[in-house]
């Protein structure tokens, strides 16, 4: 007899060997007690009693997992005979007398294929059946048939199967990031692992890795010491039940327990969706053909696009490249796609330590990355889940999914911190320096993966974090007061009367009066607080702060509108370097290693828009332009660049040389091979917010204007704006380029040919050309505004 109050004290295996042996009872109770119909004639059948009848288990018993108070999945299958109705009445009416819950039917073989076909739900089910009593075979022929028919109409189960998980993850939540997981039917929980081999069942993917079994395991233990605890069948760990919980699982406390279920939840969510990402691509429908080329598209130094992922182009080295991992990172985010699992592993593998501090190229590469906004998130957490993030960043595996006891927090520590770089990115175009803005937001909470309070923690740790990276001892300075200071204005805001004049003597005095740390201040309380939750950041709280820092701005006699950008973080353009004279044409062309990139001095006839056609045979070498000046002299121009190849490729002086003399002569159509790149690299079409342009009236020198110009950027961006320019009459005399992510921030220094101060109208004119040539908008040959696409 089955002793139903001890079954929940036996571990698993106990349980289901517990449960098998009293099964197998009953139905041999059963088939003997059930009368059977003569044959022809009267005469009694002679086969054994037992055959053509077999009980099945399905769902957690079928897969020996049953926690404790669980349901019973049982299948009756039959080859046909007429008794079963009694058959199964003799067995289904004990169980129900033992007080067990009861999810039963009675099929044939052929019917339970039938709803497997019908029911993702049921077929889905039917891929754990487990033979329990009975006839061997009919088992073994439900199973086969069931596994058949599973693959046969995966082409239309599975779709079905993924939206139901990815309705049903956003109506429960993200196992990964809630206070009180539902262990089951979360994203990332139970519903993921038997997903996971229902998809390697249908021959579509490989078994899940060990880790993923692992964190399954962790998740089975969990709900079993939930349920023995509370004595209920319930798979959601609410806050109550979480320390006896971690009790039983021999974890230090409650908060341990929540973390470990969260890395848990991580790792299966991230398996299942790389999983998911291979059945989707293999469900599509191709042309068949013999030999299929796969399009490898160049996105960086060592990287390709090859489908949807990014992949090691053929000549890259892992080992010998430091900056490859940031790079993949960065030219994946900005191209919205995802580093390959085959990549990341590569990586993981050979990746070589980041030199300290790290080299500009990295850092620009990470702030590349941060800044591309929602489309960092996957890339963070691809990086995240193969230890190359904590690699980098070793004080981030403090905060990995450590839980944030608050209501308002939606999600981990780390994941809030990503979440706040992702909106942060949003706002670079409203502050001073985009860079300290990006890296505040990521790291303003990192001090909570230590003891004590965490923004005083956190002002060490990022100190050290900082001055790591490579910034300047005054960067390190400003991010050490963000972190002090992010909590500045909403608690100001929300708890003094803005009205007083010694609320905003208090916030002048925090911030030593620095207007620059003001500006980040706030954008970083923007970022923060919609990483947080909506009930933390409600238009009403957005307001005062708005209202706070418009107060503390006019005592300090700045304005809200942000300063130009005109001393980049990258490398300056120095003294020129002596040209490279051809034998007889006008164009020189002179290119010196420096820091970080190549520096190109171009001496040629000074003509309108010169400056132009010179950025524009740059771009189409594949060459970012970090900064820029001009000099002339009589006729003779003198241009200065400063570049980094995007493909690692160093500029050749002569393949310049040429492009420029052709672009003057006219037989370099400039303007239609830009838009045939733009095409070519579709990671150059995304779409941006709309242009903001600001001129700067104080930056002025005496008839000279500065004009900054914020777009998104593309290929040949900096040809469109001084082409523009151009068009609007004003020469360019020095510029300031400054990319991140999928913004540029462009400074440029213009005046008016003529030695008069720009006027209302000349800046209206600019303004409007420099706005179509941020959108992409370039003016075809009968003089008409003509979209790229």
């Amino acid at each position: 007899m089955l002793d139903l109050e001890a079954l929940p004290r036996l571990s698993r295996a106990e349980r289901v060997q517990a449960l098998d042996t009293w099964l197998a009872g009953l139905l041999a109770e059963a088939l003997a007690g059930t009368p059977r119909p003569s044959g022809r004639r009267g005469v009694v059948p002679t086969t054994p009693a037992g055959q053509g009848v077999a009980l099945v288990a399905v769902g957690s018993l079928g897969r020996r997992e049953l926690p404790p108070h669980g349901d019973l999945d049982l299948v009756l299958v039959h080859d046909g005979r007429p008794e079963i109705a009694a058959l199964a009445d003799a067995l289904w009416y004990p169980i129900w007398d033992a007080g067990m819950r009861l999810d039963h039917s009675v099929r044939t073989v052929a019917e339970a294929v039938s709803v497997a076909g019908d029911d993702v739900k049921a077929g889905l089910g039917l891929l754990d059946v487990r033979h329990v009593a009975g006839d061997a075979e009919v088992s073994a022929a439900l199973r086969t048939a069931t596994l058949a028919t599973w693959r046969q109409h995966a082409g239309r189960l599975l779709p079905e199967l993924r939206d139901l998980r990815r309705s049903r993850g956003r109506l429960v939540g993200e196992l990964g990031f809630l206070l009180e997981p539902d262990l089951k039917e979360a994203y990332g929980g139970l519903r993921e692992g038997q997903v996971l081999r229902a998809l390697a069942a249908a021959q579509l993917a490989d078994q899940p890795p060990a880790d993923a079994g692992e964190a399954y395991a962790l998740l089975l233990d969990a709900r079993d010491a939930l349920r023995a605890h509370t004595g209920r069948a319930t798979d959601v760990l609410v806050r109550q039940e979480q320390r006896p919980v971690a009790e039983a699982l021999g974890l230090a406390d409650d908060d341990v327990l929540l973390r470990q279920v969260s890395l848990a939840g991580r790792r299966l969510a991230f398996v299942a969706d790389e999983t998911w990402r291979r059945v989707d691509a293999s469900l599509v429908r191709r042309p068949r053909a013999r030999y299929r080329r796969v399009r490898r598209e160049p996105l960086a130094e060592g990287l390709v696009r090859q489908g949807d992922e990014v992949v090691l182009a053929r000549d890259a080295r892992p080992a010998a490249d430091p900056g490859l991992v940031l790079r993949g990172a960065a030219a994946a985010a900005r191209a919205d796609l995802l580093l390959s699992p085959y990549t990341l592993k590569v990586l993981a593998v050979h990746a070589p330590p980041l030199p300290e501090p790290w080299p500009p190229e990295v850092r620009w590469s990470f702030l590349r990355l941060l800044a591309s906004g929602r489309s960092a998130v996957p890339v963070l957490e691809q990086l995240d889940q193969e230890g190359l993030l904590s690699r980098m960043l070793p004080e981030w595996d403090r905060v990995r999914s450590l839980p944030q006891r608050h209501p308002w927090h939606r999600f981990t520590v780390d994941r809030h911190l990503v979440e706040a770089a992702a909106a942060a990115a949003e706002l670079t175009r409203d502050v001073d320096r985009p860079d300290l803005l990006l890296v505040g937001a990521l790291l303003h909470d990192i001090g909570k993966g230590w003891p004590g309070d965490h923004t005083d923690v956190g002002v060490v740790v990022v100190g050290e974090m900082a001055a790591r990276m490579g910034f300047s001892p005054p960067d390190v300075a400003t991010l050490v007061a963000m972190v002090r200071h992010h909590l500045l204005l909403p608690d100001v805001a929300t708890r003094r009367d803005l009205d007083d004049p010694l609320t905003v003597d208090r916030v002048v005095e925090a911030i030593d009066g620095d207007p620059a740390l003001l500006q980040l201040l706030h954008a970083l309380s923007q970022a923060d607080g919609a990483a947080t939750s909506t009930s933390a950041w409600s238009p009403w709280k957005a307001h005062l702060v708005a209202a706070l820092v418009a107060r503390v701005a006019a005592r300090l006699g700045s304005s809200a509108t942000p300063e130009p950008v005109l001393e980049p973080t990258e490398p300056q353009v120095t003294t020129p370097a002596p040209a490279i004279p051809g034998p007889t044409e006008p164009v020189t062309v002179g290119v010196e290693d420096v820091l970080d990139g190549q520096q190109i001095t171009i001496g040629a006839p000074d003509r309108p828009g010169l400056f132009s056609l010179c950025a524009g045979v740059l771009a189409l070498n594949q060459l970012d332009v970090r900064a820029a000046r001009v000099s002339v002299q009589g006729r003779h121009a003198t241009q200065v660049f400063a570049v980094r190849p995007r493909f690692g490729r160093a500029p050749v002086p002569e393949i310049l040389a040429d492009g420029v003399r052709a672009a003057l002569e006219g037989t370099l159509p400039l303007a239609e091979r830009l838009r045939q790149r733009e095409h070519d690299y579709s990671q150059d079409r995304a779409p941006g917010r709309p242009p903001r342009i600001s001129w700067f009236d104080a930056e002025a020198t005496g008839v000279t204007g500065l004009v900054e110009v914020r777009a998104t950027d593309r290929a040949g961006l900096l040809h469109r704006l001084t082409a523009a320019l151009a068009d609007a009459g004003l020469d360019v005399s020095s510029a300031t380029i400054e990319t991140l992510g999928a913004d540029a921030v462009d400074a440029f220094y213009v005046a008016d040919p003529s030695g008069t101060p720009i006027d209302a109208g000349q800046r209206e004119r600019a303004e409007r050309a420099l706005a179509a040539a941020a959108r992409g908008e370039v003016r075809d040959p009968a003089g008409q505004s003509a979209r790229d696409t």
